[in-house]
């Protein structure tokens, strides 16, 4: 019975310790979309600290894929030191992920007012790449699929716009399924109909979102495995790196 309750144990600590690694890579990873897309529209926002909930699920994300290797290979045979750095490792992972979990909801409250610059970030466009606010609009416009601060009728109060004519909007701007878009006045349908803020907010609250509820995940799991390897730890079996010791 002990013996069956043994592997039972190991399969459930294989099995869970994959889980571990898989979704904190997959955390991770939304980390990482979350700070490509600060990188190229920084100027947007207000402040940097929102990348911090990144940095710190990446950070996690490595820990995880140790941890689940090193939980599988506990589950096959193990030592106290081995036993000893997996718990270590998960408490590392539970802070870290509870310092993303939190700054995560923290911005997610606060992401209108982080995005505060917009406007003003759309009144410095001048047309030229070399321009940082300008490579900054154009770059989220075509990479958000968006026009202006909140739709494409922003362009008509711009310096850039009465500078340039009056009778273009941004190439980028124009609407990707359409071809022929030159960014004409009298081809506003040819345009992106929703402004870049909005879309600005929706990306990035849902990468806010994904990282505060996969840290919830990778809680749980975490656990889960807590609570197997204080059993592991307590199999008076040689498999685990246990000898019962005989009275002579």
């Amino acid at each position: 019975m002990c013996h069956l309750r043994a592997n039972a144990l190991k399969t459930t600590l294989q099995l869970t310790s994959q889980l571990l690694w898989v979704v904190g890579v997959v955390v991770g990873v939304s980390g990482f979309f979350l700070y490509n897309n600060y990188r190229h529209t920084s100027l947007l926002f207000s402040e940097s600290y929102i990348i911090l909930p990144a940095a710190i699920v990446l950070a996690s994300a490595v820990l995880s894929l140790i941890a689940g290797l090193l939980g599988t290979w506990i589950s096959i045979q193990s030592t106290y030191c081995q036993q000893g750095l997996f718990v270590y490792l998960l408490v590392v992972i539970f802070c870290l992920q509870s310092t993303g979990l939190a700054l995560a909801y923290f911005h997610s409250v606060k992401l209108d007012s982080d995005l505060a610059p917009v406007s003003d970030v759309f009144q410095k466009y001048n047309g030229s790449s070399k321009d940082p606010a300008s490579e900054t609009v154009d770059v989220a416009q075509h990479e958000f699929e968006c026009c202006g601060v909140h739709n494409y009728t922003d362009w008509l109060e711009t310096p850039w716009f009465n500078q340039s004519g009056g009778l273009w909007f941004p190439r980028s701007c124009c609407n990707s399924t359409f071809p022929s878009c030159s960014g004409s006045v009298d081809q506003p349908w040819l345009l992106y109909s929703q402004g870049c803020q909005e879309k600005l907010q929706m990306k990035f609250q849902f990468f806010l979102k994904f990282i505060f509820y996969g840290s919830l995940v990778v809680f749980l799991v975490e656990v889960v495995l807590l609570l197997l390897v204080g059993q592991i730890m307590k199999q008076p079996s040689p498999q685990f790196g246990y000898r019962v010791l005989e009275n002579d």
